[in-house]
């Protein structure tokens, strides 16, 4: 593998594990907020009506976030009926086949994201709840985390290409 492209997969792995880490505390970051939620509504008697909605914004970051990271450990799910059977040189071949479409589901996934961050700049959209906060900051980082997945399946790309490419040359 070229320097170059080398330097791009190491770099995209290393930037989907320390995404990783922050879509790991976010979680915590839930918790407490829903325990703050409990606590000040059952015992002090003082609702919080913010709490559920940052709680969902919260675990919808999570699972954005966690996209990456993801696909650099090959922690997907995927229907293991045939793949779970191929040799390691079977599985890069499939991989190199299915990641395309994979590619092209995520790119009609940003141009939907592109339009509805687009439209909630424009409308200044917000949730019709009473604490009615604004949906652009997780509609923006929906369209961000998109464009980490676009970047990392191309490095998964690269990964399984090469390692066809050495073990045909070891053949």
């Amino acid at each position: 593998m070229p320097k170059l492209i080398g330097a791009y997969v190491r770099t995209m792995d290393r930037i989907s594990g320390w995404i990783g880490i922050v879509a790991m505390y976010l979680i915590f970051v839930m918790v407490a907020v829903l325990l703050l939620d409990a606590v000040t509504r059952n015992v002090l008697d003082i609702p919080l009506h913010w709490c559920v909605e940052f709680s969902q914004f919260t675990l919808a970051a999570y699972y954005f976030l966690g996209g990456p990271v993801t696909l650099r450990d090959d922690a997907h799910v995927r229907m293991d009926l045939f793949y779970a059977g191929f040799s390691r040189m079977g599985k890069h071949r499939m991989d190199v086949a299915t990641l395309p479409f994979m590619m092209l589901y995520l790119v009609v996934l940003l141009i939907g994201s592109w339009s509805s961050l687009s439209y909630a700049i424009e409308t200044d959209e917000r949730r019709f709840s009473m604490w009615n906060p604004s949906v652009i900051p997780i509609k923006a980082l929906m369209l961000v985390c998109i464009v980490l997945m676009i970047l990392q399946i191309i490095a998964e790309f690269i990964k399984h290409a090469s390692a066809l490419r050495a073990g045909e040359a070891a053949e």
